[in-house]
Formats: structure tokens, sequence, C-alpha cells
């Protein structure tokens, strides 16, 4: 075949310091996932394809709960759905002791669907109508109040049904860690927790029995959890004290970090992100301190990110290249940020998927889209690459399939590499009739002539 002429230019190439923080572009490929080979994967499923690892989602999950119960017996795990509500993703997770997690309708009866009994659902969120909260209420769902007009309907509910409704109030509070995540629940350095709760207390329609927080997300900070965990034991002891109120359960909510990079930090995840002992220890050391034999509540962790972002892999490959007026090296990629929106946020890892030789330059990845902002990495050392090379980037568990969107693209295959290295699909890629099989074209508009 004739060689792909490229006009010679000259470009300035700045290479930085060369560390223990940061080496440049990883010169090694990544030609195999759990022994399966990327060419195969391509050859049978497509580009692009996403890639789950039970045996990784397994692994992490284990090791999450083994950190937290060597401090504390009393925890247990829920499945954040709004993560990846991918049904194989979630059986794998409630196979290994994890509850549900959902803050919809929608995920409610996802989990409803795959299994999940109603009170061992945690239902969170701050969009609960009343046709959803009851079922949730006749569930014996854990439902955990976001805002007073669900305490009307709740209400009304317990009314109707003639029977009190256990509930879990969520509360927003200081943990050191700003901007404050003050928009999900009631405020307790202000008082306005304690005032729901006296309202709760005076209806006797309600009875609360545990209560519920969650920081944010991604969270580096050890300190936050344990000032969290101290502030809503010291709440637990307010209200066994004046009201009579022994809480159940305390939720920590989740907002663990995965090893994926953030943006604006300089430090790789190896340096910036804590291990996973490092929260459990803070958090367990605190619980034990403020406890006391007579009184060890459930506490639950909502944890989404951490547990599966490892898990998941994209494979996408190169259908083009081309210099840019700047003289730097783009790539227009089979995948863009229909698939992965997370890149607003990460810089996500990236390998190439085939053994490759050449000095690595200052590159660009775009997406498929006709869309100015479809940008995958804005940046990334790469080697001379032709088109049909593929790309892997990892780790893409976390949201990408659940804020993935069809847009211009179809949405791919998704496989996933069981522990005996069997590969499995477990979402098909789409179709014409997927896409327009909920639409409607009336009549009249059917017929034209062009």
């Amino acid at each position: 075949m004739k060689k792909i002429y490229e006009k010679p230019i000259l470009i300035k190439q700045t290479m930085g310091m060369i560390n223990k923080f940061q080496s440049g572009f990883n010169d090694q490929g990544m030609t195999e996932i759990d022994g399966v080979k990327i060419k195969d994967i391509v050859e049978k499923f497509g580009s692009p394809v996403f890639v789950f690892s039970e045996r990784e989602l397994r692994k992490t999950i284990r090791s999450y709960v083994q950190a937290f119960k060597a401090y504390y017996p009393n925890v247990v795990f829920a499945w954040s759905y709004k993560t990846n509500y991918l049904g194989a993703i979630c059986s794998i997770l409630h196979s290994e002791g994890c509850l549900a997690e959902v803050v919809s309708e929608f995920e409610y009866q996802k989990a409803k669907r795959l299994g999940v009994p109603g009170h061992k659902i945690i239902f969170n969120g701050p969009c609960k109508r009343s046709e959803i909260l009851e079922v949730a209420a006749a569930d014996g769902a854990m439902i955990n109040i976001d805002h007073f007009d669900e305490i009307f309907r709740l209400e009304e509910i317990a009314a109707k049904r003639n029977k009190k409704i256990d509930v879990g109030l969520r509360i927003n509070l200081d943990s050191g860690v700003y901007p404050q995540w003050s928009r999900f629940g009631f405020n307790l350095e202000n008082g306005q927790a304690l005032t729901m709760v006296k309202r709760l207390v005076k209806n006797k329609k309600l009875n609360l029995v545990g209560v519920h927080c969650h920081m944010g997300t991604f969270m580096l900070s050890t300190k936050a959890y344990q000032i969290s965990a101290e502030k809503l034991l010291q709440f637990a002891a307010t209200l066994k004290e004046e009201y009579k109120i022994t809480l159940e359960y305390i939720n920590l909510g989740g907002g663990f970090p995965s090893r994926n990079r953030l943006k604006g930090i300089y430090l790789p995840p190896d340096f910036s992100v804590p291990p996973v002992q490092d929260f459990a220890k803070m958090i367990g050391q605190t619980l034990h301190e403020k406890t006391n034999p007579h009184y060890m509540p459930t506490v639950y962790f909502e944890s989404g990110r951490a547990v599966v972002d490892d898990s998941g892999y994209l494979i996408t490959s190169i259908v083009g290249s081309k210099r840019l007026v700047d003289g730097k090296k783009a790539y227009i990629l089979d995948a863009g940020v229909n698939l992965m929106v997370t890149p607003q946020w990460y810089d996500i890892p990236v390998k190439v998927g085939v053994d490759f030789k050449g000095p690595v330059e200052d590159s660009i990845l775009y997406g498929p889209l006709c869309m100015n902002i479809d940008v995958i990495r804005d940046f990334v050392r790469l080697p001379p690459l032709s088109a049909g090379t593929p790309l892997i980037f990892h780790p893409v568990g976390a949201y990408c399939v659940t804020f993935w969107m069809q847009f211009i693209e179809y949405r791919p295959n998704i496989i996933l590499i069981t522990e005996n290295n069997e590969i499995e699909v477990i979402r098909r890629k789409e179709t014409l009739d997927d896409v327009i099989g909920n639409e409607q074209v009336p009549e009249r508009l059917k017929k034209f002539k062009l």
C-alpha cells in the first residue's frame, strides 16, 4: 500500500521534568483486559465498546466492606444506582451483600424488578412524588426526607394508611469542605434539622428512625468524614436526651474518591487519593469513641464511584487524524462526550491498544460528534498512530453509562468479562428501532413529497 504523506512541521515540545510524580505518556501499551485481547474484543463486538471486569468489581467492594468492618462491625453498604444502573452491575453488587440506594421512581422500580425487597432499598433524592412514596411506605423502604413538602406528603400517606411510617432525615452540615453541599436535606448548624424533628414529634404520624448525610463527591478529606460522623452522633445523642428517640441507623452517604485523575490536581491518584483503609480508620475510630456497647447503630454507606470506576473500560478507535492550525496533532475517535461526560471533570488515563514505536508528541482527542465541545482529552502525549488503532480509557465505570445519551451516534455494546475470563453481553448495541420505538408520527405527517 502507498504510504500516507504528511507534510513536515516543526513544533516546540515542552517535555517537562521527569520525576516521581509525572513521567509523561505511559509508553506501555494495553493489549488485553483480564486476559482477553483488545483485538479480539473489537473484532467481535465492534468499536466503541464498554468493558466491565467482574473480577475487579467484586475485589473492590470486598475490600471496602472488609476495611470498614475491621473497625466497626455494624456496617452495611448500599449500591448507588445513579452511578451505574446496569442490571448486571447492580446484581453483582447485590450478590456481594449491598442494598440498593435509589434517588428516583425509575431507580426504585429497577431495583424492585431486579429482585431487591422494598425494605432493602434506601430511598433518597429531592423528587419523590406521592405515588412512589406510597409504594415505598408500603414496602417498608428506608425513606430519607429531603425537604418540608415531603413531610406533608408522607403525613398524608400515613393518615390514609392509619399507620405510622418509619423515616430518616437527611441533614447537611459543615464538615470543613467547601463549597458546602447545602442543597439537600436540613441544615444542622442553623437549627433547621432539629426544628424538623420537633415537627415530626408533634404530629405523631412519622416515626424518626435514622439520619442521613452525604457531604459531596470525590471527597479527598478523611477528616471531613470524621467531623460528619461526630456531628451526626451528637445529634443522635440530643434526640435521645430531649425526645427519647433512639435512632436505628446513621447513614454517612458516599463520596469516596476513585483512582481517577481529577482536573486541577497536580499529583497523580497514587499520591492524591487516600486509600480506603484511611477512610475506614478515621470513621471507624470515631464511631468507637462516640458510641458505647449499649448503643451501636447500623452505619450505612452508599459508595458508588469508588466501587465501580476501576472495573470499567472504554475501547474506542481512531477514525482519522489531522494537524490543527497551531500544529498540534488531533485524532478523531469513534466515541465522544455522548458516551463519556466525565472528561469534563477528569483527565481520564488513556492507553494505546497495540504495541507501538515512535516519539510522543502533544495531541488532542476529539469524538465523532459534529460539535466543537466534543473533546475527550485536550492534552495527551501520544506516539504517531494510524486510523483503526484502538485506545483504551480507564477508569470509566462510574456515571458514563448513566449520563450517556443517544446523540448523533448509537450507543454501543457493553460486555462483562467474568471471573472465568468469559465474555457476556450485558447491554447490546442500539438499533434504529430502539431509538425511534417510542416516537409517534401523526398520520397527516406521514406522507410528504420532496
